[in-house]
């Protein structure tokens, strides 16, 4: 027997401990990483939500995040889309073009489906979504889902009508356009009309729910070590799962963060024809 086996086993475990503690350091040195987010809401509302969590996330991982926020969600498209941000916080369909382009991976997602709904002043008589045939409907952005890519194909599609769309880059926005009589109908999603003031709550009636799908995940770029997206999944499921942590995800909204797949959650949407109605930047 070789007497020095067990000491050359104790050795290469503790090189083994030393490289992994090491390659760790280095990426906790790194520049930060950086995490944009989908601008659903203005600029301060998302830097409201988003930076006391990647704040947490930074002391939980031992790694250093900052956050990205586009002034419009075409503007996000267009970085997302060139891979510039490490981490990103997209619709489904983002998930899908993203993929594509770049090769993002969906880390996690909220539990809860997301839909899309239209709504219309409370007060308009109007009671079939066929009477908007012809009329001016606002949407946040182009490429939104819930609030426009998936409302838009289903008015087209199963609907038989044809709309006018304006684009007024938020939800809010939009909202907003419908409550003043400056559209018929608006397209958003449920959350974001959610947190709207109640005023504007009690203004508007939903016409239209669309289909529900896997909502909108975080997604790492390849080019994020596979270890380091470990850890951030980790660190976010621990987080989820701590009551005293409950308020960070609240407003996300991410209520029972699970797991996301790309093929189980995303690649089901490739084949609704989804492309016809994406508007692309210009170059």
């Amino acid at each position: 027997m070789n007497q020095h086996r067990p000491v050359r086993a104790v050795l290469r475990t503790l090189v083994t401990l030393a490289a992994a503690a090491l390659s760790f350091a280095a990426l906790a040195q790194r520049a930060p990483f950086t995490v944009a987010v989908v601008p659903q809401f203005r600029a301060e509302e998302i830097h409201r939500v988003w930076a006391p969590l990647l704040e947490r996330l930074g002391k939980e991982t031992g790694l250093s995040f900052v956050l990205s926020v586009s002034p419009s969600i075409p503007a996000f498209e267009e970085g997302m889309l060139a891979g510039r941000p490490d981490f990103a916080y997209m619709n489904p369909y983002h998930q899908v073009m993203g993929m594509r382009a770049q090769a993002y991976v969906p880390l996690l997602r909220d539990s809860k489906p997301l839909s899309g709904i239209l709504v219309v002043r409370k007060d308009d008589p109007i009671k079939s979504v066929k009477e908007l045939d012809g009329k001016q409907i606002a949407f946040p952005a182009p490429n939104a889902f819930g609030a426009s890519l998936w409302i838009r194909a289903l008015l087209e599609k199963r609907e038989g009508i044809k709309i006018k769309p304006v684009y007024v880059k938020t939800h809010s926005n939009a909202y907003r356009h419908v409550a003043t009589g400056l559209s018929a109908a608006a397209g958003g999603i449920e959350s974001t009309l959610g947190e709207e003031p109640a005023e504007m709550q009690s203004a508007l009636r939903v016409l239209l729910e669309t289909p529900a799908v896997p909502p909108h995940p975080l997604s790492a770029h390849p080019r994020v070590p596979p270890a380091t997206q470990r850890a951030v999944s980790e660190a976010l499921l621990r987080m989820a799962a701590d009551p005293s942590l409950k308020a960070l995800f609240g407003d996300i909204p991410w209520s029972s963060v699970v797991r996301a797949d790309y093929a189980r959650d995303y690649k089901p949407l490739e084949k609704f024809g989804l492309d016809d109605y994406v508007v692309r930047a210009p170059p």
